[in-house]
């Protein structure tokens, strides 16, 4: 799961970096030099073109984050905490797995043909999880799930 992280980041950051170099060079091409006040396509372009790198930036945080992220081993009794797996199971047997990191919440994976979503432990869900152990329950969409695995 780590390495497919660090993976996907590193795309996204690969392509978002070349986006954000592509609407830089739009903004300062000489054929989007405004003509009069109301041209504001060059502006625009540098908008989306900051904004980019702006994203870039928090990606290559991120990724170096996850770089340097020790994973914590889990066994049979332990808490959720970051750098868990956790799988949750509700009555009708669906099940939802999170891992939970330090950023990037939000982010989704595919791991053995199954999705697995990145949280974090600020967010609803990972703060209701953290501390928890195999077979506690938690609310989620107003559907009550069972932890049924850790790792």
């Amino acid at each position: 799961m780590h390495r497919l992280i660090i993976d996907r980041l590193a795309h996204d950051l690969s392509v978002l970096s070349h986006a954000a170099k592509t609407a830089h060079e739009a903004a300062i091409h000489e054929e989007n030099i405004p003509d009069n006040k109301y041209d504001t396509l060059s502006l625009e372009a540098s908008y989306v073109a900051q904004g980019q790198a702006n994203r870039a930036q928090e990606l290559k945080h991120a990724l170096q984050t996850y770089r340097h992220l020790a994973l914590q081993p889990f066994g049979e009794g332990d808490s959720i905490r970051l750098t868990a797996l956790v799988t949750l199971q509700d009555e009708e047997g669906t099940t939802k797995t999170f891992f939970i990191g330090p950023q990037e919440g939000g982010l989704k994976l595919q791991l053995d043909g199954e999705e697995i979503l990145v949280i974090t432990a600020a967010s609803p869900l990972g703060s209701q999880l953290i501390g928890k152990t195999l077979g506690d329950e938690v609310e989620l969409g107003g559907n009550s799930y069972e932890i049924t695995d850790l790792s």
